[in-house]
């Protein structure tokens, strides 16, 4: 008869192990379970977060690219201006000194008459005293 217990309780135990392995397995299928889970949810704001991430990166290079755009309009339109107004000064200057080169050659013409007019009146003083 303890051979007959014996064996029961042998054969009991295989049972309960199979029990407790099974639980144990359903508990690690659990954990597993719940922890793919959270590294799913993580993953996924993770995922979220490099989106927002690279929507930033990409609506800066948005703004510096029409920046970027909006500068060289700028300058361009500085450097027209720019470009204008030193002709315009060169201009100016270049008719400032045309026209003093003019009064120059009015001068000097009204200098050389004057001369002329001098050296007759000297002309004819010195015939006036020659013949008196």
């Amino acid at each position: 008869m303890e051979l007959e217990v014996a064996d029961v309780t042998n054969n009991l135990n295989p049972s309960v192990e199979d029990n407790e392995t099974t639980q144990t397995d359903s508990e690690v299928a659990k954990v597993v379970e719940e922890e793919t889970a959270a590294a799913t949810l993580a993953s996924e704001q993770v995922e979220l977060e490099v989106a927002n991430i690279l929507e930033k990166i990409n609506r800066f290079t948005n703004l510096f690219s029409e920046l970027l755009d909006s500068g060289k309009s700028m300058l361009k339109e500085l450097s027209n201006e720019f470009e204008e107004r030193i002709i315009s000064i060169h201009k100016e200057q270049m008719e400032k000194w045309q026209e003093e080169i003019m009064e120059l050659r009015l001068l000097d013409t009204s200098n050389e008459e004057a001369d002329a007019l001098l050296l007759d009146a000297k002309y004819l003083l010195q015939n006036v005293r020659g013949e008196s």
